[in-house]
C-alpha cells in the first residue's frame, strides 16, 4: 500500500469513527430523558446505545491512537454541551399558535441542566479513564488478545461511568433504590453490549506507532 493510499485510508477511517462516535453520544444523550422500566429495572433509554461508543473509542484508539482518541473524547463532550444550549435556546424562543406542540418539545428536549452535566462528566471521565486502561494494555502487557483489551478497559470505566452519571443525574431527587436500579441495569446492559461488541475491535488495522505512547 503506497503512503497516498494509506494517508486516504486513515483519513476515511477517521471520519467513518468519530462521525459514529458522536453521533452515538448524542443518540444516547437524548434517550436519557426516557427512564424506562425493562425487566423491574428502571433504565435510562439511552443506555440502550450509549455503550456503543466505548466500542468506537476502542476502534479510534486502535486505528488512530491515544491522543486522537481523547480529542474526540472531548469534542464530544463540548458538542453534547452546545446541543443542550441549543435545545435550552429553541424550547425558550416563542412558539407559533398554529403548531400545537411547543409545550411538548419544551417539556422533552428543554435540557435539565443537572442531566446534562452528569452525563457529560461522565461520558468524559470514563471514556478518559477507558483510554488510559486500554493504553496501558497495548503498550505495557502485550497488543495481542485484542478482545481481553476491550473487556479490561470497559470493565473499569463501564462502572465508573453509570455511578458517575446516575448518582450525579438522579441522586436526591429520585429514591435511592431507583437510582441503584438505574445503576445496576447500566451496567448489566453495557456489559452485555461489551460482550457482543468484542468482534468488532478487529474491524480495523492497528496503527503502527501504537506502541510509541502517543
Amino acid at each position: 500500500m503506497t503512503p497516498s493510499t494509506t494517508a486516504r485510508s486513515t483519513l476515511s477511517a477517521a471520519i467513518l469513527l468519530a462521525s459514529l462516535y458522536i453521533a452515538a453520544q448524542i443518540l444516547a444523550d437524548v434517550g436519557s430523558l426516557k427512564i424506562a422500566v425493562v425487566l423491574s429495572f428502571s433504565i435510562d433509554a439511552g443506555t440502550f446505545i450509549y455503550p456503543i461508543t466505548f466500542t468506537l473509542r476502542d476502534l479510534v484508539h486502535k486505528r488512530l491512537g491515544k491522543r486522537a482518541a481523547r480529542q474526540l473524547i472531548f469534542l464530544a463532550g463540548v458538542i453534547n454541551l452546545f446541543m443542550a444550549a441549543f435545545f435550552a435556546f429553541a424550547a425558550w424562543l416563542p412558539s407559533d399558535r398554529s403548531w400545537g406542540l411547543g409545550g411538548e418539545f419544551s417539556r422533552v428536549l428543554g435540557p435539565v441542566w443537572r442531566i446534562v452535566l452528569a452525563s457529560i462528566a461522565a461520558e468524559v471521565l470514563a471514556e478518559l479513564v477507558d483510554t488510559e486502561v486500554y493504553h496501558l494494555w497495548v503498550t505495557r502487557v502485550t497488543q495481542r488478545y485484542q478482545w481481553v483489551r476491550v473487556l479490561l478497559s470497559n470493565a473499569v470505566s463501564v462502572p465508573l461511568d453509570s455511578l458517575i452519571f446516575c448518582w450525579g443525574a438522579f441522586g436526591g431527587a429520585l429514591p435511592a433504590a431507583t437510582v441503584w436500579s438505574i445503576v445496576t441495569a447500566n451496567i448489566l446492559l453495557k456489559g452485555i453490549v461489551t460482550v457482543v461488541s468484542i468482534p468488532g475491535i478487529y474491524l480495523v488495522r492497528e496503527q503502527s506507532e501504537q506502541a510509541t505512547g502517543d
